[in-house]
């Protein structure tokens, strides 16, 4: 079963969604790399070496690393650490593939925000990372008919991270979460591989019909702080989306659209708009 059957992918219009696709990452190497910053981070500063400890120097993979980082973050009195960290790590070692996506977004992270020095950061610190991988945790519990539990992890989260992320919604690997406050999913919202998106992005539907009623990202795009995209439109491939637009439309390939509600102003520059994270609207005439 490929990584995108694993993770429940649907089809998205009239083509197939890329979901967790292509690139490969080698799991052991990152686990190297987190270990050695770890080392070099407990020694530097001491009052967090009890943190390292737990999360990073104890652990013997980036499954039980990541368990322990979350349970951590979510465990409360109506479900300890004692029981959450086993859970979640449980869901990690049946279904290595989430541990595959989440070391994506981890590498997504560290490559595309100049802000961030070593890969650690996300994974100690960075709550759009880790709100991310709650979802893929809350995601599997749905997709495993476990409703109840996965919309307790989504609502944990909410309160935790300020991210708000329906454990129906479907996403894919590599994705830059940079802040992360105030993003919304709704249920049925598709967002492809290698999508970078700033805070308080809503990804929402319209009204109260039922069925496929929230966005399709495609894979390449980058959406401004606080864009607005309702309904079920598509965002094409190496989009971009002006901050705080509001997209009522599809959005073609390759475009750039701003405004309330959002028009095209420009043809992107980039190529990878998401990878890139050139936030200008390219207001270069060639509409």
């Amino acid at each position: 079963m490929s990584e995108s059957q694993q993770a429940g992918a649907i089809p998205a219009s009239k083509n197939t969604a890329k979901l967790c696709a292509g690139k490969s990452v080698d799991l052991e190497k990152v686990w190297a790399t987190l270990r050695s910053e770890a080392l070099r981070v407990a020694a530097e500063e001491p009052t967090l070496r009890n943190l390292i400890h737990d999360v990073i120097l104890s652990r013997d993979h980036l499954a039980t690393a990541l368990g322990a980082r979350l349970a951590r973050r979510l465990a409360r009195e109506d479900m300890p650490r004692i029981g959450m960290e086993p859970l979640i790590t449980g869901v990690f070692k049946a279904h290595p593939h989430i541990v595959h996506a989440a070391s994506r977004d981890l590498l997504a992270m560290f490559e595309r925000d100049p802000a961030c020095f070593s890969p650690l950061e996300p994974l100690l610190f960075f709550k759009g990372f880790l709100a991310l991988s709650t979802y893929r945790v809350a995601h599997q519990f749905w997709l495993d008919g476990r409703r109840w539990l996965a919309l307790y992890f989504q609502s944990v989260a909410s309160e935790v991270f300020a991210v708000d992320i329906h454990p129906a919604a479907t996403i894919g690997c590599g994705i830059l979460l940079d802040h992360g406050t105030s993003f919304v999913v709704g249920e049925t919202a598709i967002i492809e591989d290698d999508v970078s998106i700033l805070h308080e992005v809503t990804l929402g539907g319209t009204g109260k019909q039922a069925g496929d009623r929230h966005p399709i990202i495609r894979s390449g795009v980058l959406l401004g702080a606080g864009a607005k995209i309702l309904g079920r439109v598509v965002i094409g491939t190496g989009a971009k989306v002006g901050a705080g637009s509001v997209v009522l439309n599809d959005v073609p390939p390759h475009k750039t659209v701003a405004g309330v509600p959002a028009v095209v102003v420009g043809v992107s520059t980039d190529e990878n708009p998401a990878i890139a994270m050139n936030q200008s609207l390219d207001c270069s005439g060639q509409i």
